[in-house]
């Protein structure tokens, strides 16, 4: 249902992220992060993405990110598709990171053993 994702406002992205993730919590065991979404664009907003204790928590603003990630709505969406790759879009400009280069690698990784295409 890839061609779907262009139905989801940006808040039932985020939302469908954290149930997707806390259906299997698995690939987040051990883990403890804060990321953060400034996404600009057609629809704009903040959220951040908190995963510890194996689970994951969405939430607009906040405070305390470890890594920010900035980036429009469009590229955004092809960043969860797997069809943005997210060093290309670093290198390209598409993508801004802020704070621990490392853990925007990792999110990459792990949004990849989601697969969230299957489910957006």
């Amino acid at each position: 249902m890839a061609n779907g994702i262009e139905k989801y406002t940006l808040s039932e992205m985020m939302q469908k992220i954290e149930e997707v993730i806390n259906q299997n919590p698995g690939p987040i065991e051990g883990m403890n992060v804060i990321y953060q979404f400034n996404i600009t664009g057609d629809e704009e907003g903040i959220y951040q993405l908190q995963v510890g204790d194996g689970r994951a928590k969405v939430s607009e603003d906040g405070e305390g990110a470890n890594c920010t990630l900035v980036l429009s709505l469009r590229n955004f969406r092809q960043f969860l598709l797997g069809k943005l790759n997210g060093t290309a879009a670093f290198m390209t400009g598409k993508l801004k990171i802020k704070g621990d280069i490392g853990k925007a690698i990792k999110l990459e990784v792990l949004l990849r053993e989601y697969n969230l295409k299957e489910y957006l």
